[in-house]
């Protein structure tokens, strides 16, 4: 079975039908579905090796994440994989766990299987790692990440808005003393809403680093605000730890809003269906994953008519009963 067979029984070239394997964006939704219809009654497989060798690459993305625990990565990932397949590209997930040797190892792996370009959140400030890539041919973009530089696309929200939300929200409730949970600060996006939530709060925010932004932590700190004082407000880096830190509040008799008002981050779908339903701050992350894979498979097939975005979204305030 080969291309010329499934090009005759769906009366068109075989240069339409490498168009649709390779290139679907290029033929018409009409063509495509009588060539893939051709495909199916002929059970016509492709020899995906000798089509990467031929072509240089496969029709593969990679996709590196610090946490796909967190339902915020997940949900970005979905947005990804929806629009890389609707264009004929599978997605290889690597998940780096915060860890800048596993991103390493990830992304050489990606390397070496020539994935046609990479979609990464970085476990750090550091662009050298990303800069190898790209001197290897392989695309990338920035997701949930402010770029480093104006030569490449990236997409990301306004976490130091969102950190300005967060507190805005909470002094308006009544909140005079804050306490600020959070991941590492060398993660960008915690870094990012401290530098907008102490920014916004008259006073000095009381900051919590957790070593990871998972419910557990989130646990070991609502321990460590009950050892040292339980502030008016409490405002999350990422709904993990605030659910994390409201469980904990919980178990130890502290009512949540009456005592404390409790805030996370991403507004995950646990948000709203927690025992205290969470105030958070919404991101748009399917679509952060969409625009991210939409400017890279661009960047991809349009090298030199590509124009480099750096795109920015605005966060949004959704409030439940946790602060009310």
């Amino acid at each position: 079975m080969n291309i010329k067979e499934v090009a005759e029984r769906a009366g068109v070239s075989p240069g339409t039908v490498s168009n649709v394997l390779n290139r679907p964006a290029k033929v018409s939704a009409s063509t495509r579905t009588r060539v893939e219809a051709a495909i199916d009654e002929l059970g016509f497989v492709r020899h995906g090796s000798a089509s990467t060798l031929r072509a240089g690459y496969s029709r593969t993305i990679g996709l590196s994440v610090i946490d796909i625990g967190n339902p915020f990565f997940t949900d970005v990932a979905a947005g990804v994989e929806e629009t890389a397949s609707a264009l004929g590209y599978a997605v290889i997930l690597g998940n780096s766990s915060g860890s800048r040797a596993k991103e390493e190892r990830n992304l050489q792996v990606l390397a070496e299987q020539r994935v046609r370009g990479v979609l990464i959140t970085p476990s750090d400030e550091d662009p050298a790692r990303l800069d190898r890539l790209r001197a290897r041919g392989i695309n990338v973009v920035l997701v949930d990440h402010p770029p480093h530089r104006t030569d490449q696309c990236a997409v990301s929200v306004n976490d130091v808005v969102g950190g300005k939300l967060a507190i805005h929200h909470l002094l308006k409730g009544g909140a005079t003393s804050i306490a600020y949970v959070s991941g590492p600060l060398t993660i960008r996006q915690c870094q990012d809403r401290f530098d907008g939530a102490s920014s916004t709060f008259p006073g000095s925010l009381r900051l919590h680093q957790m070593p990871e932004m998972t419910a557990r932590a989130g646990e070991q700190a609502a321990l460590d605000l009950l050892r040292t004082g339980i502030p008016d407000a409490v405002f999350c880096a990422n709904d993990l730890l605030a659910l994390g830190v409201l469980r904990g509040l919980l178990q130890a008799g502290v009512h949540v809003p009456d005592d404390v008002a409790l805030m996370g981050y991403d507004d995950i779908d646990f948000a709203s269906a927690s025992a205290v339903s969470l105030t958070s701050i919404r991101q748009p992350t399917h679509q952060l994953g969409r625009v991210a894979t939409e400017l890279l498979l661009d960047e991809c097939d349009r090298p030199t008519a590509h124009a480099h975005q750096q795109i920015v979204f605005q966060p949004e305030l959704i409030v439940r009963e946790s602060t009310r």
